[in-house]
């Protein structure tokens, strides 16, 4: 049996594309997949977003939400609400997206410390229950989140505090190497 983590409420400065603030309370009987991104980071620009994207208008008349956390860990001044919004509009995003609560101490919001990301894209996604049950940093291929997201809306909503059972999440190789400081192909980390 696996226990999962109850998932962190999302520390959110504010929201763009929806009209009221959002919260994973309001959500619990409803898959979450939280998209983590920044605008300066090439693999959320080409790969993360454009999935989240995908996600949004394939499940969009089931119970999933799609969110996107636009978390700045690096070149804060060029990253403001005003250019986000600029980027949002640009590239067509729909999904609500909220801005990661800056920290008073240290470069990394208040999120994404909570939820131990390591950059940017991260995909962090969230059963009924409202239990973390995928964390991944870099890209995951489409088949194989959309299998994940699948399995987690087949499953019942129970209040009961039962375990949750495990997903398969063979598709999805841990990434065994070590990540440096920066941008490549599997994005930005910290």
């Amino acid at each position: 049996m696996t226990h999962y983590q109850r998932a962190p409420e999302l520390h959110v400065s504010e929201w763009l594309n929806t009209p009221e603030p959002i919260t994973l309370a309001q959500l619990r009987g409803e898959v979450v997949v939280l998209h983590a991104f920044q605008m300066l980071c090439p693999t959320c620009v080409s790969h993360g977003l454009p999935q989240a994207q995908a996600l949004h208008k394939l499940f969009a008349d089931e119970k999933v939400n799609i969110l996107g956390l636009h978390t700045v860990f690096e070149h804060h001044q060029v990253m403001d609400k005003a250019a986000l919004e600029v980027f949002i509009s640009e590239y067509r995003l729909s999904f609500p997206i909220g801005i990661d609560t800056p920290s008073t101490q240290g470069v990394i919001p208040k999120t994404m410390q909570e939820y131990m990301l390591r950059g940017t894209p991260s995909i962090i996604v969230i059963d009924k229950q409202g239990q973390v049950r995928l964390s991944h940093f870099g890209h995951i291929p489409d088949l194989a989140l959309g299998k994940i997201v699948g399995q987690l809306v087949a499953e019942p909503f129970e209040i009961a505090k039962q375990p949750s059972p495990s997903i398969d999440t063979d598709a999805i190789k841990p990434q065994e190497e070590k990540f440096e400081k920066g941008c490549d192909q599997t994005g930005c980390s910290i």
